[in-house]
């Protein structure tokens, strides 16, 4: 392939930009919010199933201690009632005084078990709830870090895309005064080769694959009419002479 020695030596400068843009997006892919993003998202969604079952907890405890308060106060209504018919004189006989009496003493106790019942649910409630507000406050704080983080990344984000949006527009009348031959050998390169797809010959050593040339290859590119578009043996890509070859 022949191109014009200065076309060459430009498409260091298309190489240049090409490298710079690969970079900003290989920045922009690995910012650290990314990763930190992630690894919330995924703590608050523990956190959340976590809260989810608590307020099932406590919605349960909730509606056991609701019956228990029920329970009790029913127990306490019917002691009420049987204590009042006795002291109003409504009941006469002695064996139905005695019987509501042994009645009044099984009420009494059934209140003082229920009541044990009432307090181990309310204590169990309270734990449950504790560890709600406990589980709330987590998800407010992670929501808190989540916001402050999406700001932080979304600010890096719009100073590199401004920055790969200069590096864009400055490529674009680059390529379009190199020959298209050159163009597309130098674009499959740089597909095949992690992004670079031309390199300087610096001080004898290909700056693509970073090996020093040999003497026969060497011999090859001096004896090369100067648009030759030569290329690195060992790596393939295009090599660039300039004075800094060292040719």
């Amino acid at each position: 392939m022949k191109a014009d020695p200065s076309a060459q030596v430009r498409l260091l400068d298309l190489q240049d930009l090409d490298s710079r843009a690969d970079q900003l997006r290989h920045q922009r892919r690995s910012l650290p919010e990314i990763a930190r993003l992630a690894e919330l998202a995924e703590g608050r969604s523990r956190i959340e199933g976590q809260a989810q079952d608590a307020r099932i907890t406590v919605d349960d405890l909730t509606a056991e201690q609701a019956k228990v308060d029920g329970d009790v106060e029913q127990v306490k209504a019917r002691r009420q009632r049987d204590q009042q018919r006795i002291d109003q004189g409504l009941v006469s006989n002695p064996k139905d005084i005695q019987r509501m009496q042994q009645e009044m003493v099984s009420l009494e106790r059934r209140i003082t078990a229920l009541e044990d019942d009432e307090i181990e649910v309310m204590e169990r409630l309270e734990e449950a709830q504790n560890t709600l507000d406990a589980l709330t406050a987590q998800l407010s704080d992670t929501d808190a870090q989540i916001a402050d983080t999406t700001a932080a990344r979304d600010a890096k984000l719009a100073e590199i895309d401004q920055a790969l949006g200069e590096v864009e527009s400055r490529r674009a009348p680059v390529a379009t005064e190199l020959p298209t031959d050159l163009i597309a050998l130098y674009d499959r390169l740089r597909e095949s080769k992690g992004g670079v797809g031309a390199a300087l010959i610096r001080s004898r050593r290909c700056g693509g694959c970073m090996l020093d040339l040999d003497h026969a290859e060497l011999a090859s590119i001096r004896a090369a009419a100067d648009d030759d578009v030569i290329r690195c043996e060992e790596c393939s890509r295009i090599l660039v002479r300039t004075s800094e070859s060292g040719l």
